[in-house]
């Protein structure tokens, strides 16, 4: 009698249990890394964050990750992403000991070899001291790159180690912030952070089928940042000033998006009455855009022709420094209901974000 079959021996197939499939992302060894965001924006960057596949370790904006550190440049709500690296050593002129700086020359070119920094600065307390003034003399040498104390593109920063008693290095991946998108030709005095515009569409609410309309476009960063997140029916931007509209055109063209924007008092469209759904504006803050006192007669104007064109179900969302007038004004409003959405703190401001819908 034959014995029976082993159950390790080959079998037909189609029968044959396949492997578990893995990333092989997995096996790469990781790296530490933390964002850097517009205080008041921390929520909608850890949401963003728990998006990056094969992040982990996630302690607020403080996270591992072994795969390409490219992906971490398509972050939209961070100023900047960092790798960190720690020491064991009491202050920063232990850095300067033989292994410890070779360990930190090899940290930094890992970091240049994927940002392709050309220049260097750093950024700590007491940068002026003598021994951070050596430390880039070291550096200067053994990277082979210039350092800038003002404008270098690989900002260094060292600060006491957050959970342990050495200091760690955090090392920008990239030249520019991310913050300075790659479509930004064109800058226009006192416009809006990218990060701020893309929390705000995000809190906003994103849907395919909204009818937006952006008024006062300026540069055009609302609108692009609103294109980038994906489709809607219809997308369109509008300024009273020339200049304006032809910065946001050359922003648009950079950007390689196709939106609609023209040279129109925002007040005086001749648009139908619920030509939209969203509408989202950057109200002039009244120092680097307009006046104190132009603005307590542009608000309530502005709120006024955006109830108008606004449907029924839809949303206005403003992002203004004038807090004191738009609350004002809010209080007691037969029009609308409003909530605050966030407050952030950017360029020696904190404006607040409020999403308004119809009464």
């Amino acid at each position: 009698m034959s014995p029976p079959p082993r159950s390790d021996r080959f079998q037909p197939a189609g029968k044959r249990k396949s492997r578990p499939k893995t990333d092989y992302r997995t096996r790469q060894p990781a790296h530490e890394y933390e964002l850097e965001v517009l205080p008041g924006l921390e929520h909608v960057a850890a949401t963003e964050l728990a998006t990056v596949p094969l992040a982990r370790d996630i302690r607020g904006l403080r996270f591992w990750f072994p795969g390409d550190p490219e992906r971490l440049t398509r972050l939209r709500s961070a100023l900047a992403a960092y790798r960190i690296r720690a020491w064991d050593v009491p202050r920063p002129r232990g850095l300067l000991g033989n292994q410890q700086l070779g360990e930190l020359t090899d940290f930094l070119r890992q970091v240049i070899a994927v940002g392709g920094h050309t220049s260097f600065r750093l950024g700590a307390a007491g940068k002026e001291s003598s021994v951070m003034q050596r430390l880039s003399e070291e550096l200067e040498n053994a990277l082979d790159i210039p350092f800038r104390p003002e404008d270098g593109q690989l900002l260094i920063r060292l600060r006491p180690e957050q959970d342990g008693p050495g200091w760690e290095v955090l090392a920008r991946t990239t030249p520019k912030p991310l913050s300075a998108r790659p479509w930004r030709e064109c800058n226009m005095h006192g416009g809006l952070n990218a990060t701020l515009a893309y929390a705000t569409h995000k809190l906003a609410g994103q849907r395919d089928v909204d009818r937006i309309f952006n008024p006062m476009c300026g540069s055009g960063t609302l609108l692009i940042e609103r294109d980038l997140l994906g489709p809607c029916d219809a997308l369109v931007g509008v300024d009273i000033e020339e200049s304006a509209v032809d910065c946001a055109r050359t922003n648009i063209a950079a950007a390689g998006r196709d939106i609609e924007v023209a040279r129109i008092d925002a007040l005086q469209t001749g648009l139908s009455a619920r030509s939209f759904d969203l509408i989202v504006a950057d109200l002039p803050w009244g120092d680097a855009v307009g006046t104190h006192g132009g603005n307590a007669a542009l608000y309530p104007a502005f709120l006024q022709e955006m109830h108008r064109l606004l449907s029924r179900q839809g949303r206005l969302a403003v992002i203004t420094h004038e807090i004191r007038l738009f609350e004002g004004l809010l209080e007691g409003s037969t029009q609308w209901n409003a909530r605050e959405l966030l407050q952030v703190a950017s360029g020696g401001h904190n404006p607040k974000v409020y999403l308004l819908n119809r009464r």
